[in-house]
């Protein structure tokens, strides 16, 4: 069974496509197909997976447009057939705007996976740090949500105010089911900051009176951006490094989901 995961944040820099990329190298490695889509118009997984910038008519804008025919322009990366991306664009922005007075324009990202279904068994959808228009395309796509949660008081009240926003969004589209949030995902986690610790400590009491389940932490380490600067995720840069370990759980329950049919 397919899963399409959204990574949702109403912040900039709390480490969504690090999660997203690691996540797919992960799956990847558990022998699943991943398709990532980039839906952010300041395209991090160029970065990332270490692609040149592409034409708009070769990016994810593409989806978007009324003559989309299917045609998904995938590309590999890592040498790794198993993961491929739909990169971003900066007309993202345009299409966002565009998509306000379009009619279904909440729903175009679903209806197109529903009419041209992705042959993946993981679809990752890596979104923009604001809640517009391409944020309500991707829950409306999605049969899961991931929220990375950086341990600063701005963020976690943040990380509140989206899961707020996304049961009200949901249900203003009639979303059935209402894609659940599979978890928080404590990001970009310094044990050498006692602020660090304290909210990570508060944050599963936080979680609980929003039902919501507490993934362990990512570490904050120097190796993923060294690792982002080389075009690779940190398991294949540094196979070796602890944090390679640190996205096991979340893919853990990615597996059993599309093993057991998303039940």
């Amino acid at each position: 069974m397919s899963i399409v995961l959204s990574i949702l944040a109403n912040a900039g820099g709390v480490g969504k496509t690090t999660l997203g990329v690691h996540l797919a190298y992960e799956m990847s490695r558990r022998n699943f197909s991943v398709a990532l889509l980039d839906l952010d118009p300041q395209r991090s997984l160029d970065v990332f997976c270490g692609l040149p910038a592409s034409e708009s008519d070769r990016t994810i804008a593409q989806l978007f447009s009324k003559d989309f025919k299917g045609n998904y322009p995938l590309v590999s990366c890592w040498g790794n057939d198993k993961v491929e991306v739909c990169q971003g664009h900066p007309r993202l922005s345009e299409v966002a705007n565009e998509l306000v007075i379009r009619k279904r324009g909440e729903y175009v990202l679903a209806d197109r996976l529903k009419s041209y279904p992705l042959p993946h068994d993981l679809t990752i959808l890596d979104c923009p740090a604001t809640l517009g228009m391409l944020n309500v395309n991707a829950l409306a796509a999605s049969n899961y949500i991931l929220v990375p949660v950086q341990l600063e008081m701005k963020s976690i009240a943040g990380a509140a105010e989206l899961v707020e926003w996304c049961i009200t969004t949901a249900d203003e589209l009639h979303l059935s089911p209402r894609p659940p949030i599979l978890g928080f995902v404590p990001s970009m986690y310094d044990e050498r900051r006692a602020i660090h610790k304290s909210y990570l400590q508060q944050l599963p009491a936080i979680a609980e009176t929003l039902k919501i389940k507490v993934y362990p932490k990512i570490r904050d380490s120097s190796e993923f951006k060294n690792a982002s600067a080389n075009g690779l995720p940190l398991q294949k840069y540094r196979p070796a490094h602890q944090a390679c370990n640190d996205f096991k759980a979340i893919a853990n329950d990615l597996s059993n989901l599309i093993k057991t049919g998303n039940k």
